[in-house]
């Protein structure tokens, strides 16, 4: 396994982090026990949950992530080993049917410290390694939405949720502040009040990033190059679309897009073609078209960890082995010119 820094600190994250949304929804406890079992035997270090967790989200399964991962550590008595991150939801109504935690979430001093304690509860943990807001309170370009409107209801201030995280740093209930589905003034302007207001500082950023959404780019990695936060890709594989398994209409049984209704991120113009493309490249170089996807992510140098998700130990133990696959200079310029006939088709 490789390892690189978050943020600006000594602590190292395992380059491939471990994904957890389906634990409690797809995958039963056992199950999940066995995937932090491989994970942790392969040297995975990095844990990422959310207190929404399980997806999809429903009043009955909530929290149920957390405390499948709780369970496994204090049965395998392993913290210490282990670099454990969640999320606080954020804004209810910015992402559909979570009106059920916290009876509509928002990021207010009342609601993080809520938030942190319910999941420090269920994770059976005295503190929270990074702690992320999972999504802005206000509104803007997040899960998708492309075209900026600007909206005067901001909500609760972003110096409200720092100070609030700020103060849980000092209480030591959480170690670190990240952020997820954020924009590049979102990140300078977390990045702003930590400076003049004497607050913690941001370490991370988890967005989505593949080869399919690659708008990452536009802005926000060379922020996080140059101001010394972490990259977290999250849905390096696009929902499992960049393993060719849903092509011409395929459904595989137990697939999550198979499954579940609610994932239509991948399925917009000219991403069929793109994806196409990239699985013929792959199978032409001789590498799975996982691995290919993988991979791409795993060597950008933004890239602070690489998020995967799986179902099943074969899939999960093939995801770790991506650390070991090279592209070429002839599979990166390939990369290029399908990225430019086919730029960000799934946003």
């Amino acid at each position: 396994m490789q390892y690189r820094k978050l943020g600006n600190t000594d602590e190292e994250l395992s380059l491939i982090g471990l994904g957890t949304m389906t634990w409690g929804e797809q995958n039963t406890q056992a199950e999940a026990f066995q995937q932090m079992d491989m994970a942790l035997a392969n040297g995975v270090n990095f844990f990422d949950a959310a207190e929404m967790y399980p997806i999809p989200p429903k009043p009955e399964t909530q929290g149920q992530t957390e405390a499948i991962l709780g369970n496994w550590l204090a049965a395998r008595g392993c913290r210490e080993k282990i670099f454990l991150a969640t999320k606080i939801t954020g804004r209810e109504g910015r992402n559909a049917g979570l009106s059920h935690i916290r009876g509509g979430a928002r990021l207010n001093r009342e609601h993080v410290f809520k938030a942190v304690d319910s999941s420090l509860k269920r994770l059976q943990t005295d503190y929270i390694d990074l702690y992320q807001v999972h999504w802005p309170e206000r509104a803007t370009n997040f899960f998708g939405r492309l075209g900026y409107e600007h909206q005067q209801d901001d909500g609760v201030s972003i110096e409200e949720t720092l100070s609030a995280l700020t103060e849980l740093v000092q209480q030591g209930k959480i170690r670190h502040i990240g952020l997820s589905n954020e924009t590049p003034w979102g990140v300078m302007e977390y990045m702003r009040l930590a400076r003049e207001k004497n607050l913690a500082r941001i370490q991370s950023i988890q967005n989505p990033y593949n080869l399919l959404n690659r708008t990452a780019e536009i802005g926000l990695t060379e922020m996080c190059i140059r101001e010394q936060i972490s990259f977290l890709a999250y849905s390096p594989l696009a929902f499992g679309k960049l393993t060719g398994k849903y092509l011409n209409g395929a459904q595989p049984e137990g697939a999550r897009l198979t499954l579940y209704s609610r994932f239509a991120r991948y399925d917009k113009v000219n991403a069929e073609e793109a994806i196409t493309a990239y699985v013929a490249l792959a199978n032409e170089h001789g590498i799975s078209p996982a691995d290919f996807a993988l991979a791409f992510v795993n060597t950008r140098d933004f890239t602070g960890s690489n998020i995967i998700g799986a179902t099943n130990l074969e899939q999960l133990q093939a995801n770790i082995n991506s650390v070991d696959v090279a592209l070429s200079e002839d599979m990166l310029a390939a990369i290029a010119d399908i990225h430019a006939r086919y730029p960000n088709p799934s946003p």
